[in-house]
């Protein structure tokens, strides 16, 4: 495989530019550590004191090390067990901020007349928030269950099924191309982890963002430093 350094971190692999953002019709975003600066679970463990073992699994599972998602976001949900509810505001207001980018590569595919997808292993709570932040179009990712106030340690199922692991990202960004009478060829799909890679497979563009290294060898841009809006460097708007 070919590979270009255009630029200081920034990769390109069997992607020769210039292609114009126009020429595709939606992208699909990872949510967390592509969108926004934290892997959510990890800082709602904090909360009760066990987000070393939380991230330890979390990491080793965007590398690719745990192949199963759904057991290991189980596994990881059960432990947030007894976290307050009001936790997740608090993380939201504290600690998330979106990664650099993120607003300038939104408004110019919004601006290029691309749809904005969302579809995240992460949480409604904060998918939604970051949702309506950017005026992202749609939005996928999973629902954690409460009572009485505090975390279940559980997830909901919803209309669509369980758990928003990669087969679910890969079936949701095919999906919203199908609704919109548009080929996988027309679509971008931007991500960190190994559980975006099924999507990042059927996308005619797909995007590594400060990635593992299973991700970034698989993308055809890598973007290894700087902001996402760095895509704007291989695609002329």
């Amino acid at each position: 495989m070919s590979t270009v350094d255009i630029s200081p971190g920034l990769v390109l692999q069997r992607f020769t530019p210039p292609l114009r953002l126009a020429d595709f019709k939606l992208i699909a975003f990872d949510m967390d550590s592509t969108l926004i600066n934290i892997e959510c679970i990890d800082e709602i463990a904090d909360a009760v004191g066990k987000k070393a073992e939380v991230a330890a699994i979390t990491e080793a599972t965007m590398r690719g090390e745990i192949k199963d998602f759904k057991e290991s976001l189980r596994r990881r949900v059960a432990l947030l067990e007894g976290v307050p509810v009001s936790a997740l505001q608090q993380v939201y207001d504290e600690r998330l901020k979106l990664n650099p980018g993120a607003i300038e590569l939104v408004a110019a595919c919004r601006a290029a007349g691309l749809k904005v997808l969302l579809v995240s292993g992460g949480f409604t709570f904060f998918a939604n928030r970051v949702k309506a932040r950017l005026g992202i179009d749609f939005a996928r990712s999973n629902l954690l269950d409460e009572a009485a106030g505090q975390l279940t340690g559980r997830v909901v199922e919803q209309n669509w099924g369980d758990i928003c692991d990669g087969a679910e990202k890969r079936r949701t960004l095919l999906e919203v191309a199908s609704l919109m009478g548009i080929s996988p060829a027309d679509t971008i799909a931007v991500g960190d982890g190994a559980n975006d890679l099924p999507m990042m497979g059927e996308a005619g563009l797909s995007v590594a963002f400060h990635a593992k290294p299973k991700v970034r060898e698989q993308a055809m841009v890598a973007i290894n430093e700087g902001g996402l809006d760095r895509l704007l460097e291989v695609l002329t708007v």
